[in-house]
């Protein structure tokens, strides 16, 4: 049995394997970029209202995809050449970047649930700057708009202030509505439902992460294997 891994036909179909797991894996580190280009346009202007949100994160998350998509394009080529030196070159990247992901993954779940314990007051904190903190004043405006509500719990919020504000037009329900008349103005508060999208969210991104650890464990298995049975019929014609 162990002399037919060893034929032309077993090394052209492991071949073939890699090749295949090449292209996934090149397209999990594309869905990893996408996540993180998406993270960064899409999520950072309500993460960057809570005090633990790093910019950083995104970006090495965008990293990751890219040093998986220039992994997966040299990989192609260690595969056509067949170099055993290569292989196990590939093979080594593959479990550097086997422990990036699961870093990434528990990094992710581990920043929901702090999330979800400090949002409160950041938002109230930031509720507190409109105004004069023209970052936090746009990133409410933008999270009102888009989540049809108003304060934290409720347009309430905004006279209940320690220094209180006239409730901010991206609250109305229609343009250039009458911000006083309650029936006018959005009337849930943006906590429950900004963590609701967040949570779900970065569940989706950490999922993500997660599910691809298998890609690289799955590559550095495979090229390994098919470097060993290269150097193993390289070399056994020499005895």
């Amino acid at each position: 049995m162990g002399k037919f891994f060893e034929t032309v036909y077993a090394k052209a179909c492991m071949k073939s394997f890699l090749m295949i797991f090449n292209l996934a894996f090149w397209a999990s580190g594309l869905a990893i970029f996408c996540a993180g280009i998406w993270m960064q346009v899409e999520l950072k202007k309500y993460l960057e209202l809570s005090k633990d949100f790093s910019e950083n994160f995104t970006y090495v998350l965008v990293s990751i995809g890219v040093l998986i998509l220039l992994v997966g394009t040299f990989a192609c080529c260690c595969t056509v050449k067949g170099q055993s030196s290569l292989l196990y070159l590939y093979g080594g990247f593959l479990a550097i970047i086997l422990i990036l992901e699961l870093v990434m993954a528990v990094s992710v779940y581990a920043y929901k649930d702090r999330l979800a314990a400090d949002f409160d007051q950041s938002l109230n904190r930031s509720m507190e700057e409109y105004g004069p903190n023209k970052v936090h004043s746009y990133d409410i405006d933008v999270m009102q708009k888009t989540f049809h509500c108003c304060g934290v719990k409720g347009p309430n919020d905004w006279s209940e202030k320690p220094k209180p504000d006239p409730i901010p037009r991206s609250c109305c329900i229609m343009p250039n509505c009458d911000v006083q008349d309650e029936t006018q103005v959005y009337p849930s508060g943006c906590y429950d439902k900004v963590m609701a999208f967040l949570n779900t969210n970065m569940s989706v991104i950490g999922g993500i992460a997660l599910g691809i650890i298998i890609f690289p464990l799955f590559g550095t298995i495979l090229a390994c294997s098919l470097a060993a049975n290269i150097n193993k019929t390289r070399y056994e014609p020499m005895a």
